[in-house]
């Protein structure tokens, strides 16, 4: 098991953002965080210890996620650019998140769906297929593809208005990169399963 830099009061902060009353573990892309011990594993990788980048990455977000207010979510989507400050950094997050989903998925859309629900993920109507992906309780992320026909395949990643209440726009940035990556681990596993 690996743990992660969190106190207490963060751990404490984190169950109550999570609506955590009685289980002492927080699930989320497929890791599972004990919340009084701060240790982490990845549950696709049959609970073994995430390292390095992902560790780093799972600290910053649960520390500024555990500075969050609860806020209701607002029911509009919006896309990265339309968050705050979210222009300047646009097409690194479109190049980083949304363009490998359209690599891995642009030809096997309903692999995305499939995969989705690892993450507790939901189909959705809009494009030729989406899913929303509970990323952290609070901010679930939208996954839009349409498929090659007249033109390119296409993703794009849209979040709940209220994501900007729980994390700073380079943060969702990171948490929907973070969000992809763990889709195409996920693709890959089941991929192998079906082997």
């Amino acid at each position: 098991m690996t743990k992660l830099n969190l106190q207490a009061e963060q751990l404490e902060k984190i169950k109550y953002l999570a609506k955590i009353e009685r289980n002492q573990s927080y699930q989320f892309l497929g890791y599972s965080l004990n919340l009084e011990t701060s240790e982490i594993c990845d549950l696709l990788e049959k609970n073994l210890a995430p390292c390095g980048w992902d560790v780093q990455i799972l600290t910053v977000l649960l520390v500024h996620y555990s500075s969050a207010n609860k806020a209701p979510k607002r029911g509009k989507l919006v896309k990265f650019k339309d968050l705050p400050g979210g222009s300047a950094y646009e097409r690194a997050f479109i190049q980083r998140a949304a363009n490998p989903i359209v690599q891995v998925f642009g030809d096997k859309p309903a692999e995305l769906a499939e995969t989705a629900r690892l993450f507790n993920g939901t189909s959705l109507d809009y494009g030729q297929i989406s899913v929303e992906i509970p990323a952290l309780e609070g901010i679930p992320i939208v996954y839009i593809l349409w498929t090659a026909e007249e033109f390119s395949a296409s993703a794009n990643i849209l979040f709940d208005e209220s994501a900007s209440c729980f994390l700073p726009t380079e943060d969702l940035a990171v948490l929907g990169e973070l969000t992809t990556h763990r889709l195409l681990k996920a693709q890959s596993i089941l991929k192998e399963k079906t082997k």
